[in-house]
């Protein structure tokens, strides 16, 4: 599947990441390898046999619509939904491709219009997304006049996901790479703005998670930061003992103060927690596109205040911080 990245690795060497064109196309490959994912080779034929058609319209900003029923012929557009459906689950979206409307289980869209009114202007910025699944948010970045974005996330579902998506949307300059933040090179310094959002609580050590963040900046670089918090005072901090809302990695979840203070220890400065959100069952649910569990049955069936393991119910918090210029 390297081809698939063969734009993004010829743009690598005059950028400011130049260097890592020598290293990651043996990243990808040994990500995206058939012996380790199963399932992958299905998923690259799905991807492989979508149809080829003009796209008259793309709107990037009031969410992700990509051409029109007009576009198409009625058999294309059957082929582009059984094709679609041949990767579910879809977690992030909702997109709209061809008149196939994908209603993910994750209303990403709600995120974004929560975190959008206090970034930074995002024109003409180089980003980051980490752990931005099939690329849902990058899209929207775009939309808010990026010059180029980076997601990067290790699961090839997604990979394959995101790379359906693009086939509609040919020579954008967004690329999502089947990686995790270990594989980057060390102390980059080379992006305006990284998103780390639904990561820092599966990470065994969160500081040493902040830390590689802080290296992705340039000097005077914004980190956008979404996590899973409690509520509490400084020092505040939940360990759950075992599983937290069914999911089996997740290690820490700070009070916003805790996660204040860990932002400023490792460096940043002008912090500021920009919203605060309690994950409700509109937002995040089983749909036809998603068709496992989700948040209903990872509460407490009798008090949605909990989790199913008795752990304060999903509260998210974004954080906005700079890295001294």
């Amino acid at each position: 599947m390297l081809n698939y990245f063969d734009d993004f690795l010829s743009w690598l060497p005059n950028s400011d990441l130049s260097g890592w064109e020598h290293h990651l196309p043996d990243q990808i490959k040994n990500s995206l390898n058939e012996r380790r994912f199963g399932d992958l080779p299905g998923w690259q034929q799905a991807l492989e046999a979508l149809p080829t058609v003009p796209t008259s319209e793309i709107d990037l900003t009031t969410g992700i619509h990509v051409g029109t029923l007009h576009d198409t012929s009625d058999e294309d557009r059957y082929l582009i939904r059984q094709l679609l459906q041949d990767l579910i689950p879809w977690r992030k979206g909702p997109y709209n491709i061809h008149g196939t409307h994908i209603d993910t289980e994750w209303r990403s869209d709600w995120k974004w219009d929560r975190v959008l009114p206090h970034l930074s202007d995002l024109k003409n910025r180089l980003i980051l997304d980490v752990g931005c699944g099939n690329g849902y948010h990058c899209w929207r970045m775009l939309g808010e006049g990026a010059q180029r974005v980076i997601g990067i996330d290790p699961s090839p579902r997604f990979i394959v996901q995101f790379l359906m998506i693009k086939h509609f949307m040919k020579q954008s300059p967004v690329d999502v790479l089947p990686l995790g933040i270990e594989a980057l090179p060390p102390k980059l310094e080379a992006f305006d703005t990284t998103f780390s959002m639904g990561v820092l609580y599966h990470r065994r050590s969160p500081i040493d998670h902040l830390i590689e963040l802080k290296d992705t900046l340039k000097p005077g670089g914004e980190l956008v930061l979404e996590t899973l918090v409690i509520e509490g005072g400084n020092g505040d901090v939940l360990v759950p003992p075992g599983r937290y809302a069914m999911m089996n990695n997740v290690w820490f979840l700070p009070s916003c103060d805790s996660l204040k203070t860990w932002m400023e220890k490792v460096g940043f400065n002008e912090v500021q927690m920009v919203d605060l959100n309690k994950t409700t069952l509109e937002e995040q649910r089983q749909t036809e596109w998603m068709r496992f569990h989700s948040l209903a049955q990872f509460l407490d069936p009798n008090d949605h205040t909990k989790t199913a393991e008795g752990h304060p119910a999903p509260l998210r918090a974004i954080m906005v911080a700079k890295k001294p210029g």
